[in-house]
């Protein structure tokens, strides 16, 4: 029997959730699905400079399982910017944080000021 999925704690959803090319025009299959526990591993990692073991931490999983997260969320990154398909945010096994601080550490967003400043 396998394990039982471990919730990833999430700090925040993302402000917009869908991205592509400006002149696209439809909504077909041409989409590549981002899973709100990928975004979160590359916003902690790329635009906080966690290290993944930071990044597992304020999560609340192992370093491997961040390592596997972290590098679906490349690809699919990669494959929307090369091959120029929207990439949609959405799904995943997470649950938000409840923005008390309660194990959220320098990169949880619900601590913040609107000047950028953690409260």
């Amino acid at each position: 029997m396998p394990r039982p999925m471990k919730w990833r704690k999430v700090c925040c959803l993302p402000e917009s959730n869908k991205f592509g090319p400006l002149n696209s025009t439809s909504y077909d299959k041409d989409y590549v699905n981002m899973t709100v526990d990928e975004y979160e591993a590359i916003r902690l990692i790329d635009l906080e400079g966690f290290t993944q073991e930071e990044c597992a931490k304020q999560m609340n999983v192992a370093r491997t399982t961040v390592q596997g997260i972290y590098i679906e969320a490349r690809k699919k990154l990669a494959e929307s910017l090369v091959n120029g398909k929207v990439l949609l945010i959405e799904g995943g096994e997470y649950r938000l944080c409840n923005g008390f601080g309660e194990g959220c550490g320098r990169g949880c967003r619900r601590h913040r000021q609107g000047n950028g400043k953690y409260l």
